[in-house]
């Protein structure tokens, strides 16, 4: 892929939005490329997260481990999938395990590289501040309506 698609493809995603062609330029040529071949293991679930995975080609199988030993498939992240966003912003512990399930690509955006951009464009820290209060605030509504369902 070239650096335009990268743009291109941070621009569909929701933590970006807002942000200029300029800004996700920068984003896109300092973040890192990585190729898995099927049945990698991206990150493990309990590891610390330092930096976010932006899906480009194939799909990853997301799953937790329960303290019994058990393992849940919690869903798959195709292209245009972020994961672990929040760990470019703050120390995270990753909550599920990502494995490929066939050839794939991700684009790294590490968290220094996202704090340094943050430092540099104050603009960009207020619209991520934004969208993020954003995003949390319909994950919190969402949670409420599930928990008012009847059992």
């Amino acid at each position: 892929m070239a650096l335009k698609d990268d743009i291109t493809l941070f621009m569909q995603l929701s933590i970006f939005e807002g942000l200029s062609e300029e800004h996700l330029r920068l984003l896109a040529f300092g973040a890192e490329r990585r190729r898995l071949e099927k049945g990698h293991v991206l990150f493990r679930q309990g590891a610390a997260a330092d930096s976010a995975f932006v899906v480009t080609m194939g799909r990853l199988r997301l799953t937790m481990h329960s303290p019994s030993g058990g393992e849940r498939t919690m869903g798959e992240a195709g292209p245009g999938s972020i994961l672990t966003e929040i760990a470019m912003i703050a120390d995270a512990e990753r909550h599920f395990t990502a494995t490929a399930v066939d050839e794939s690509e991700v684009i790294r955006i590490s968290r220094l590289l996202f704090r340094r951009m943050l430092e540099e464009y104050p603009e960009v820290a207020i619209a991520i501040d934004r969208r993020l209060r954003e995003n949390f605030s319909t994950m919190a509504a969402a949670i409420q309506a599930f928990g008012d369902k009847p059992g």
